[in-house]
């Protein structure tokens, strides 16, 4: 992409926003459709991408790398969208399930069964979480994605990953004291 229609969005010149709009549009609906599978929510998000990308423009040429900012922006925007529909779907079926993604795993068969009391509560509590710190937990614990995978993806460290999910479970942890058993 030309560096002179990047200045000239950056100064709110629309007519490089929509050069800017055709360049990439095709590309990132390829990276959401493949994400979400459904035509019109991922038109929706890629629109917000560029409105995303609009309402920041003062801030675009200090991107690096453009192209790679674009397709992190449309990943993670579908994703969002994936969950949040999916949470949705879940909340309107006749007995309130819970996606599978947000049951806490048991270690063992002998270990009491998760009411749906505490996972809604935990729920609540990763809600509560900061949203870079609830990204990174729901990719790293939930979603078991492994922590260098997040670090390619969010093009953050290792020790960033660590950071936030410690953060998490520290948070958690004391967010949910009520239900741990007495010692």
């Amino acid at each position: 992409m030309e560096a002179n229609i990047i200045y000239r969005i950056t100064k709110g010149d629309e007519k490089a926003l929509d050069a800017f709009i055709d360049y990439y549009s095709q590309h990132l609906y390829r990276i959401a459709f493949g994400i979400i599978g459904n035509k019109e929510t991922s038109e929706e998000i890629v629109s917000d991408v560029f409105f995303e990308i609009w309402q920041t423009r003062k801030n675009l040429l200090k991107i690096d790398n453009l192209l790679s900012y674009l397709r992190k922006l449309t990943y993670n925007k579908a994703i969002s969208r994936q969950r949040h529909d999916s949470i949705i779907e879940y909340a309107d079926t006749p007995d309130g399930g819970i996606p599978e993604s947000y049951h806490i795993p048991v270690a063992s068969v002998d270990e009491e069964i998760i009411s749906r009391e505490e996972v809604d509560e935990i729920n609540r509590a990763i809600e509560e979480l900061p949203p870079k710190c609830r990204h990174v937990f729901t990719l790293a614990k939930l979603e078991r994605i492994s922590y260098d995978e997040i670090s390619q993806l969010l093009d953050i460290s290792v020790s960033t990953i660590n950071f936030h999910v410690k953060t998490a479970v520290g948070f958690l942890r004391k967010r949910l004291r009520r239900f741990r058993p007495p010692d």
